[in-house]
């Protein structure tokens, strides 16, 4: 399933609180742990007054110093594991997109938010950049997360928002292998919304809302249904769906915060039929407001 777990780190005790999950999953799959803190030297020289340019490479050196040793701290909280520890220089997201890409399987686990002191790169905007950029899986935590890295945390749900096309459905795979690994409940769900266009009639012709709703929610639960039974079939037990009625995102943030530890995991491609909306933005703006952690597969 995954060949090891790199977790960019940048200093912060916010890009830490990714760790509690991340020893979740080592623990349970039995992988191996790469740590990676990345020296930016751009963000460093653009932060360095120009009297003191010239002690430059002693602030790199430096930097890389203190990377190894903070790297060396946090290594000891993956008892069990493998775990090493990489410092290496360049822009962020292109040095996470590009360690990962070097393993086929890598999953990235990161916080998405954090600041350091000399390396200044906010973690925020890395994530973004790594999400769009990577074709890696990753595990992704809000910063919101209520807790520290030495903390325990527990997760019981993996909720699969699905769209009803092949693409968003790559991700059922990766739910089932997880499911099994964590004994996790899981969840299907579809959100809908009647197009624009549905609101609108004619002299000759007014629509039946109500009619209409009904058969959007009947098609969606038929086919929840389906991909359910293909589960259970597969090997899990604990098999639900549900309707959400509403705009994709805001509905799987919701839903997911209702439901106490819970994963969300979901593909980063896939439009469907009524609801119109595209899996991939609507990843992105989970990824960003969920207060739960979020597991994304990228679609071929």
């Amino acid at each position: 399933m995954y060949s090891k777990i790199l977790i960019p780190l940048d200093g912060s005790t916010v890009a830490e609180r990714v760790l509690p999950f991340a020893r979740i999953f080592s623990g349970a799959l039995k992988l191996p742990i790469e740590l990676l803190e990345v020296v930016d030297i751009a963000a460093m020289t653009a932060h360095i007054a120009a009297d003191k340019a010239r002690y430059l490479d002693k602030f790199i050196t430096e930097a890389e110093r203190s990377s190894r040793e903070y790297l060396e701290k946090i290594a000891p909280q993956f008892t069990g594991s493998k775990v090493t520890r990489t410092v290496l220089r360049g822009h962020a997201a292109d040095v996470i997109t590009e360690r990962a890409g070097a393993e086929p399987d890598t999953l990235i686990a990161m916080a998405t938010h954090g600041r350091s002191g000399i390396n200044r790169w906010l973690l925020g905007s890395v994530a973004e950049k790594v999400l769009r950029g990577t074709k890696s899986p990753l595990f992704l935590v809000r910063a919101g997360f209520d807790g520290d890295s030495a903390s325990a945390v527990t997760l019981k749900t993996i909720v699969a928002p699905l769209d009803g096309s092949e693409l968003a459905e790559s991700v059922l795979p990766t739910v089932t292998e997880v499911a099994k690994m964590l004994n996790l409940d899981v969840v299907l769900c579809r959100a809908y919304e009647l197009s624009a266009s549905a609101y609108y009639g004619s002299e000759a012709y007014l629509p039946d809302y109500e009619e209409m709703t009904k058969q959007v929610e009947a098609e969606a639960e038929d086919y929840l249904r389906q991909k359910a039974e293909a589960l259970k079939a597969a090997g899990l037990a604990k098999v639900s769906t549900v309707v959400l009625k509403g705009s994709g995102a805001e509905e799987i943030i919701r839903y997911a915060r209702e439901h106490h530890d819970a994963l969300v995991a979901m593909c980063t491609h896939g439009r469907s039929g009524v609801g119109r909306w595209v899996l991939g933005s609507v990843t992105e703006k989970v990824v960003r407001h969920s207060d739960d952690p979020v597991l994304v597969v990228h679609a071929v």
